[in-house]
């Protein structure tokens, strides 16, 4: 039986993570006194532009980045042991060696993003436990890197990154189904986990046709979609849609609040869309599958726009109704599709 190694796990990622001269100094204890009062506002102001009403205030964590991978790797080890189970060896070789390598893999993967990374909900990953995961998360050294070197005005940037962790957070706990559904989307993925007799062949095979056809070799779901079985995709679509619309509500509501609340908003918020569609970054994140988080934004920040210009604000609150009303891919790229189905 295969288990991945999730210690070597930790110790690549850290690795790859790095460190930053302002970790650990002033700056960062400055940040983590001041977070749970700017979470605090936030939300209120989060919990009066959606309607949506959450639990009582969240934790309020200020992490590193070796803390904020130790954090993920638990995550992703409660999240996978279902497929541990039923792997058998990768690729024939060896169960240990086969472990030690996924655990690599993963960990470098982890290690990259989280040196990107701002917040927990940026992988919007909550725990399969109903009791944890309402905390906000700040990746402390990030966020004193990009406002140094971008030069945004610390109060405004880190408020402002506040908006949009706390809108997450009330998507995942004011929303009784949300979670569950989230995460039974996940368990979906893990039970079509499962050995593919020719696997090698056939991605062999679809890199060759993308070649012939002049299309991308890696596509939107990275590497990991290339080895994605059919019911996986299915799944992924979905995952993919709710995505979207999670990300555009939580980027409209940051944006729009941040308008209002912060002078240098506008500024700010052209600086991550330029930093999103820097082509190198473009490249590392469509290797590892990441590229779908940034067509997220995008598509559901125009969703989300359409269906606003269209029939009003409050006509987005059909989508919380149940997941039935959850756009899919094809109405999360023609909006109106959506409105003659739901609204």
């Amino acid at each position: 039986m295969t288990k991945v190694d999730w210690p070597l796990a930790v110790s690549v990622a850290t690795r790859f993570a790095g460190t930053y001269p302002l970790e650990g100094t002033y700056h960062e204890t400055r940040l983590r006194r001041e977070a749970p009062d700017m979470v605090a506002r936030a939300s209120e102001l989060v919990s009066a532009e959606t309607g949506l009403v959450g639990p009582g205030e969240p934790e309020v964590a200020v992490v590193s980045r070796k803390q904020w991978v130790e954090t993920n790797v638990a995550a992703f080890g409660t999240l996978l042991a279902p497929a541990e189970e039923r792997l058998g060896t990768y690729s024939g070789i060896g169960s240990r060696l086969a472990g030690r390598v996924m655990g690599a893999e993963l960990g470098a993967v982890l290690g990259l993003l989280s040196k990107k990374v701002l917040g927990q909900y940026e992988l919007v990953l909550p725990s399969p436990d109903q009791e944890f995961g309402d905390t906000v998360m700040l990746v402390g050294a990030n966020l004193l890197a990009m406002e140094r070197h971008y030069e945004f005005r610390p109060a405004e940037f880190r408020f402002w990154i506040v908006l949009h962790e706390c809108t997450h957070r009330l998507q995942f706990t004011a929303i009784p189904w949300m979670r569950p559904y989230f995460m039974g989307l996940v368990q979906e993925l893990v039970a079509a986990t499962k050995p593919e007799p020719g696997r090698i062949g056939r991605v062999a095979g679809e890199l060759r046709e993308a070649a012939a056809a002049g299309d991308p070799l890696v596509g939107d779901l990275g590497v990991f979609g290339l080895f994605a079985t059919s019911d996986q995709r299915e799944v992924l679509d979905r995952v993919q849609a709710l995505m979207s619309l999670l990300e555009g509500h939580g980027h409209v509501v940051m944006d729009r609040i941040g308008e209002r609340e912060l002078v240098s908003q506008k500024r700010m918020s052209d600086v991550l869309k330029a930093r999103r569609k820097d082509i190198r970054t473009a490249r590392f994140l469509r290797l590892i599958g990441m590229e779908m988080k940034l067509k997220q934004y995008e598509l559901g920040e125009t969703f989300i726009q359409v269906v606003e210009r269209e029939a009003g604000w409050a006509t987005l609150d059909q989508a919380w109704v149940g997941p039935q009303n959850l756009p899919t891919l094809e109405e999360i790229n023609d909006p109106k599709l959506w409105l003659e189905r739901v609204a």
